[in-house]
This record gives structure tokens, C-alpha cells and sequence, in this order.
């Protein structure tokens, strides 16, 4: 059994690193709600944007790259989405496993898999096991902006429309709720839409202005765009979360700690207390 000192030490240290978990847990939650508003007023603007498109390619006379579907599928990329620090649960071994299991499973299936790593865990997670990125993009829970998935969504667009990649795919966690992020694949390229909500496309002799390709040239990079977006907002979303839960359990956890430790710590003072009146007694008894 420890002695007191050792006891007390853990202890001490215990409760240090709860003061850490659990400021760890209040700057999480507090990143959180600013992650989640900005995410609750971005869905209703790539959602009619979606809208919009399709009712726009609905038209036979519409017709882009973009829209077009590889007869032969060969050539796909893999957009990894992770985040830049751990102490979040398995928020990054989720997409980074996914990921690592999918060019082992799927190698057979198509001529080549690359990878686009988002995020400093999923470019470490792949350095380490020496597989080679096309691009990597670091700290984006960090620097997240507009102006990163633009950039983005350029290089993608890139790949794409010179014949690098049949289709890409994004792996992220999306941001359900404080206590729930799921993992999601979504192929972005080429664009796929299913029929409008409301059922409306345009007419044949609609008249566009700038003309309808132009048009829809505008609308899908920034379509493009917005998703991109959407996304890394979702993935950091999720990885505060992630992080807030994960710290909370740490929290309580060393909280559970610190009381056993004390329980034992008592206990332990308790019986030497109880040791010295036995010895007290003993010598008062031999004395007589």
C-alpha cells in the first residue's frame, strides 16, 4: 500500500490536472457556440444554393463538365478532414482509420486513390505510416476562413476539370449535436443532385441573363465553394465538441479519482492514528 506522502502527492497532481481539463472544457465550449451559430446560419444559404442548381440543371440544354460522369471510373481523391491537436476522443482516428481502411479495401477498384489531407492529425497520421498526400493543408482549426476554402475548392475544381480525378470525395465529421458527430462521405465531383424539393425547374425558353452557362459557371464555384466551406466549419464544429465532452469526462473522471484517493488517504492516516493510541496504551500498560 502507498504511504500518506504518495497519497497526497497523487493527489495533489490529480487536481492539477483536473484544473487543466477542465479549462480545457470551458475554451471548448465557448469556441463551440460561435462554431454552431455559424454553421446554423450557413446550412439555409448551400441549401437553396443546391436548391437552385438543380432546378437549373434539370434543363437538357444545360450542360457542363462538372454535371458530366466519367464513363469509366479510374482515378479518385480522397479529401481527409481531421483537426490540428488530440484530447478529443476518437474525432480524428474516425476519418483517419476510414480513410487508411478504404486504399486497402478499395486499391483493387480503381487505377489510383490520392489523398488531399485537411488537418494536422490526418497529414502526421499518413507521414507515419509513409504514404504520400497530393496536397496537405495544416492548421485549419486555426486559420479556417473563407479565403482557405476558396483556395481549396480551386485545386479541387483543377484536378477535376483537367481529367487528374474522376471523382472526389470528402471524409469529415459532421456536427450533430454536443454529444454526437458522425463520420460522412460525400462525393463533390462530378455534382449529383436529386430532384428539387418543390419540384420546379426552368423553362426551355426561359430567358438568362448573363446567359444560362455563364450562369451556371458562377453558381457551381460557388456551390464549390460554399461546401468546402461548409464542411471544414462542420469538422471544427465537431472536433470542439469532440474536445468539450471528451474534457468533461476527464473532469469527472479525476474527480472520482481525487475522492478515492482522499477516502484512502483518511483511511490510511486513520489507522495510523489508531496504531499510535494502541501503542500509547501499551506502553502506558506496561509502565504499570
Amino acid at each position: 500500500m502507498s504511504n500518506m506522502k504518495d497519497i497526497r502527492s497523487r493527489i495533489t497532481s490529480v487536481t492539477n490536472t483536473q484544473q487543466i481539463t477542465k479549462a480545457m472544457k470551458m475554451v471548448s465550449a465557448a469556441k463551440l457556440s460561435k462554431a454552431q451559430a455559424h454553421i446554423i446560419n450557413m446550412r439555409p444559404y448551400a441549401q437553396q444554393l443546391r436548391s437552385l442548381i438543380s432546378r437549373l440543371v434539370k434543363n437538357p440544354k444545360i450542360q457542363h463538365p462538372f454535371l458530366e460522369k466519367k464513363d469509366k471510373v479510374e482515378n479518385i481523391l480522397l479529401v481527409v478532414v481531421s483537426g490540428d491537436r488530440g484530447l478529443c476522443g476518437g474525432f480524428n482516428t474516425t476519418v483517419n482509420r476510414f480513410a487508411e481502411n478504404f486504399l486497402t479495401t478499395e486499391a483493387n477498384k480503381y487505377k489510383s486513390i490520392g489523398l488531399f489531407l485537411i488537418g494536422k492529425k490526418a497529414i502526421d497520421y499518413f507521414k507515419a505510416r509513409q504514404i504520400e498526400a497530393v496536397e496537405s493543408v495544416p492548421n485549419v482549426s486555426k486559420e479556417l476562413s473563407y479565403k482557405m476554402a476558396v483556395s481549396i475548392s480551386n485545386k479541387l475544381m483543377h484536378f477535376f476539370k483537367t481529367n487528374k480525378y474522376d471523382e472526389i470525395h470528402f471524409v469529415y465529421n459532421e456536427f450533430k449535436s454536443v454529444i454526437s458527430q458522425e463520420r460522412v462521405v460525400e462525393k463533390i465531383f462530378p455534382v449529383e443532385y436529386e430532384d428539387s424539393p418543390d419540384g420546379q425547374t426552368f423553362s426551355d425558353d426561359y430567358i438568362f441573363e448573363p446567359p444560362a452557362m455563364e450562369f451556371l459557371e458562377k453558381l457551381l464555384v460557388k456551390h464549390f465553394t460554399s461546401q468546402v466551406y461548409r464542411y471544414l466549419s462542420e469538422s471544427v464544429a465537431a472536433e470542439y465538441a469532440a474536445r468539450m465532452t471528451a474534457m468533461d469526462s476527464a473532469t469527472n473522471n479525476a474527480n472520482d479519482m481525487i475522492k478515492k484517493l482522499t477516502l484512502t488517504y483518511n483511511k490510511l492516516r486513520q489507522a495510523n492514528i489508531t496504531k499510535e493510541l494502541m501503542e500509547i496504551v501499551s506502553g502506558a500498560e506496561a509502565v504499570k
